[in-house]
């Protein structure tokens, strides 16, 4: 007889087939059974189970679904021989070809793969299934739900702490998050009238709206992920809507009764929306004369449903109306187009009661402006100056749309709570919070191959004299006359220790004493708290008020044990522009340079006799050949980070499953056509002939420093020809750069013009980036 050896059960509750003589087993089966029937056996005899190569992730994700939901299912490791034998007891000979392992058998009955069994849960039969083949018992709570990725990760591996909610970074992102409704109007009126588009091809209106909202919300899922949205068509054929209002269809919110968050899949079917928009939705007057239908009011009054999620407190809640219809009443005429006008204008107070903003964006015909006085400018409050800027503002906003820069979006974040010890034991409590935070790609995450989870590196001493592990805690000694003193952690702390972490004030100084060179990295806000310390306000308003009348600033000593620093603190004063504040009264807090982070620029050229110094007519043109090419109104906010942009549309089209990654325009680049200009052209000109005079051959100064090139050349030859004996990218796939060496990696990057700098894992995920792993 031949058999399965005990089904060897392995830590992680997988099976594997082994087939080894024995006659004891339990499970022993004939030896004229054959593979492709012993699978047969396995599937009829066990009601959830899935078959799977060796250290499979995709069936770690299917384990993990079902014991999200109370299943634990038999799993079968297939050697690669065995792997045929499935694909053949899965052949019934129709249907599409699948994916042979991982498979999962419900009854008897293959599901499929990962992509099957998602599928079959998203569809909201996968518990009906379990249900009926007797492994769960129906429970209102099993009602599935759409599948997101803490589904599938019940222990909370992947899970932020700004998720927790008890904690206060989730409760101000609950309170700084954004509710929105995009209302289009869907009216035959926007398919007609055409304007020119970004490829200068007339476009209809409804298609600048869709394609406006569309990239809003590639943007948004990246600025703001958190933020809540809904897309809601009136004018149209078809209804679809809580309220079962007519003329109003909810795009992505289908028998909800709040919005929903962003995700790829709902921005991969809006952008298919136009496509099936006529079939699918249709487009309808949902105002005509002879019928009380008031299809604006019915989307005022959905869209407010939708926003119901919240208080006017915890969010901000709005609603953007796309239209090119300034006067939806135009064509109703009498007692009813008043009392439509009347009840419309009502349901929006309503709604702005509420605190739901309305903001309107236009659309005008190249012919004819959108007239907003005729109607919207009472249903959004415009009047005086803000109703003749409206319209140029909004042409503006609709620009700024379709041009919005992939960036993380931050709240001012509080970073942590200080005591500032002012003198005489008199101390205060102070919040600090972060006003500008660098962003970079994520790091690379190494997880482990079986269990998909990360893996954590350990540190082991290993004794010298036996090898053994050193499991007792290492004992740090110096030795002071011929004997060792031994010292604890705690003690070797207090020793590094030179700050408490507390902030000290030492003294005032001149505001002209603070130079802008003093400023090595961005400052942090600072704001005093009454939570801990009652009257810590009283005192920072006196002492800011202070410091704002006599223009000083604050010396004071702060920083971690390992990095004691000092700060200075600058007083700002409260900004307000247009009834509104623009920037809150408090105090920046500026780390200051130490005396040697200060290099002054004389000490690098102590001997000025064989430095070069510029005449008078040359620093004439270069101020000439500057103020010619200065940009003015200039600021680094104007200019995206290209890396940045291109690791986000990277992102954006694997979500998006979409063929060629989005273009990206790299704006720090010179503008080449901007210096050709005559002016331009002109000062660059008189500036080279007044630095290396009118017979200047460039060619030839290139020959006399062509030895560094030279060298470069050899180097690049060497890791082109040193790299060839590595296969990048099978390297990448099976995750073993990692072992190899810090020089080794340099060849790929050396051969592909990369910055070698940094360490080993910064060389790593540089070179994922290159390859688009």
């Amino acid at each position: 007889m031949q058999g399965v050896h005990g089904y060897r059960l392995r830590s992680d509750a997988v099976f594997r087939l082994e087939l080894t003589p024995t006659t004891s087993s339990p499970l022993a089966i004939d030896i004229s059974e054959s593979t492709e029937m012993r699978i047969q056996r396995l599937i009829s005899e066990n009601p959830v189970i899935i078959f799977s190569r060796s250290g499979c992730c995709m069936c770690h994700v299917m384990k993990r679904l079902f014991s999200s939901l109370g299943v634990h299912p038999t799993v079968i490791e297939l050697e690669e021989d065995e792997i045929d034998a499935l694909s053949e007891s899965q052949n019934d000979g129709g249907g599409e070809e699948e994916t042979v392992a991982p498979a999962v058998f419900i009854g008897g009955a293959r599901v499929g793969g990962l992509e099957g069994l998602v599928g079959l849960h998203l569809s909201g039969h996968l518990v009906p299934r379990l249900v009926e083949v007797g492994v769960l018992a129906f429970c209102q709570s099993l009602i599935p739900r759409p599948l997101g990725l803490m589904d599938m990760d019940p222990d909370d591996v992947f899970r932020d702490d700004e998720d927790d909610n008890e904690n206060d970074l989730y409760q101000d992102r609950q309170s700084g998050k954004e509710l929105v409704v995009f209302l289009v109007d869907a009216s035959p009126k926007m398919f007609n009238i055409t304007c020119p588009g970004e490829d200068q091809e007339n476009a209809s209106h409804f298609h600048v709206a869709v394609s406006c909202i569309a990239q809003s919300i590639k943007v948004q899922i990246i600025n703001r992920p958190y933020d809540e949205v809904a897309i809601c068509f009136f004018n149209t054929r078809e209804k679809k809507n809580l309220q079962d209002l007519n003329g109003v269809y909810v795009f992505n919110v289908a028998e909800r009764e709040y919005l929903d968050g962003l995700t790829a899949r709902f921005i991969k079917e809006f952008d298919s929306v136009e496509e099936s928009f006529s079939k699918v939705i249709g487009s309808e007057y949902g105002i005509v004369p002879g019928s009380r239908d008031n299809s604006l009011y019915n989307a005022i009054w959905v869209a407010q449903a939708l926003l119901r999620k919240g208080s006017a407190k915890t969010a901000d809640k709005r609603i953007l109306l796309f239209t090119n219809e300034d006067d939806p009443f135009g064509r109703i005429k009498g007692v009813t187009k008043l009392d439509m006008t009347r009840t419309t204008l009502q349901r929006a107070k309503d709604a702005q009661d509420l605190g739901i903003t309305i903001e309107l964006l236009p659309l005008s015909s190249p012919n004819e402006e959108f007239n907003v006085s005729s109607f919207y400018a009472d249903l959004i409050g415009l009047d005086g100056d803000e109703l003749a800027q409206f319209m140029p503002l909004a042409g503006e906003r609709l620009e700024d749309m379709n041009k919005q820069l992939r960036k993380r979006m931050f709240k001012k974040r509080k970073v942590r709570r200080i005591s500032f010890l002012i003198a005489g034991g008199l101390s205060i409590e102070l919040n600090t919070y972060a006003l500008i935070r660098p962003t970079v790609p994520g790091k690379v995450t190494w997880l482990d191959s079986v269990t998909n989870l990360p893996l954590k590196s350990e540190r082991s001493f290993i004794c010298a004299d036996t090898g053994a592990i050193v499991k007792e805690p290492v004992k740090r000694f110096q030795t002071y006359k011929n004997e060792d003193i031994i010292f604890t952690l705690d003690e070797l702390s207090e020793i590094k220790r030179v700050s408490t972490g507390h902030l000290r004030l030492l003294g005032f100084k001149p505001l002209s004493c603070l130079k802008d060179y003093h400023n090595l990295k961005p400052p942090l806000f600072v704001f005093p708290s009454d939570e801990e310390v009652m009257g810590s306000t009283c005192i920072f308003i006196a002492l800011h008020r202070s410091m704002i009348r006599l223009k000083r600033f604050a010396v004071a000593f702060y920083g971690s044990s390992s990095r004691p620093q000092l700060v200075g603190l600058v007083a700002q004063e409260e900004i307000i522009d247009g009834g509104g504040q623009v920037e809150p009264p408090g105090m920046h807090m500026i780390y200051l340079p130490y005396s040697d982070d200060i290099r002054p620029i004389e000490e690098l050229h102590m001997d000025a006799s064989g430095v070069p110094v510029a005449t008078d007519d040359q620093i004439q043109k270069a101020a000439a050949l500057v103020k010619r090419v200065d940009l003015k109104d200039f600021s680094v906010c104007q200019f995206s980070n290209p890396a940045l942009q291109s690791h986000y549309a990277l992102v954006q089209a694997m979500a998006l499953d979409e063929d060629e990654m989005p273009e990206i325009a790299d704006e720090t680049l010179p503008d080449e056509e901007g210096m050709t200009r005559p002016g331009i052209a002109r000062a660059l000109e008189e500036f080279k002939i007044c630095v290396y005079g009118e017979n200047y051959d460039e060619e030839e100064d290139k020959k006399g420093h062509g030895k560094a090139g030279t060298k470069r050349k050899q180097l690049t030859d060497e890791a082109v020809s040193k790299g060839a004996y590595y296969d990048w990218g099978k390297l990448a796939d099976d995750g073993k750069l990692k072992d190899l060496t810090v020089q080794q990696l340099k060849y790929y990057l050396t051969a592909n013009n990369l910055t070698v700098a940094g360490k080993k894992e910064a060389l790593i995920s540089r070179i994922l980036t290159h390859l688009g792993k």
